[in-house]
Formats: C-alpha cells, structure tokens, sequence
C-alpha cells in the first residue's frame, strides 16, 4: 500500500494545528489509516539590533524572533481520502507538501 506524507509548514501556530486536525478528521471520516500529526522542533530565527541609528547615544537593542513551526502526517494514499485532504481550506501562512511513497 502506498502512503502519503503531509508536510505542513507555518509561522502560526493555530493556523498549522487548524489544518492538521482538519486533515486527521478527514482520514477518519475515510477511514483510512494514519498516523501523527507529529510535531518537529520548531525553528527559532532571532535578530538583535542597535536602536540607535548613527551608533551615538545609550546602547539600547530590539530582538526579533520569528518561530518556524512543522508537523508531519502519514496517511494511507487511497485515492478517496486523498481528494478529500486536497479539499482542505488551508490558510495563507500555512504552506503544505504532499509526498507519495511506496
């Protein structure tokens, strides 16, 4: 049997947990099988800098944080439960891959 990994990729985190049990809703209305949404380190961009402009004045910094978060599905690739995942309404933030193994 084939299976399907689902990759979904996202900087908020509602928005990829929204979409992941959207599509573990799916695959059990199928009943297909499934596994996850297992979720990977998130990945923690950060940037430090000075506030003042021409480096005079109190040492004063900002810090930035961008959080990358990813989850990872593996579902049973039958071609009705895939149609149905393709149907999801995945927000604009939210970016999703499909793999097909054998």
């Amino acid at each position: 049997m084939e299976k399907a990994r689902i990759i979904l990729v996202g900087k908020n985190i509602r928005d990829v947990e929204n979409v992941s049990n959207q599509i573990v809703d799916v695959t059990k209305k199928t009943g297909a099988n499934y596994s996850g949404p297992i979720p990977m380190p998130t990945k923690r961009m950060k940037i430090t800098t000075r506030k003042s402009v021409s480096g005079e004045g109190t040492a004063t910094w900002e810090r930035w944080e961008m959080r990358i978060h990813k989850r990872i599905i593996d579902v049973d690739a039958d071609e009705r439960s895939l149609r149905q995942i393709m149907r999801v309404q995945v927000p604009d933030g939210v970016y999703i891959e499909i793999e097909i193994n054998r």
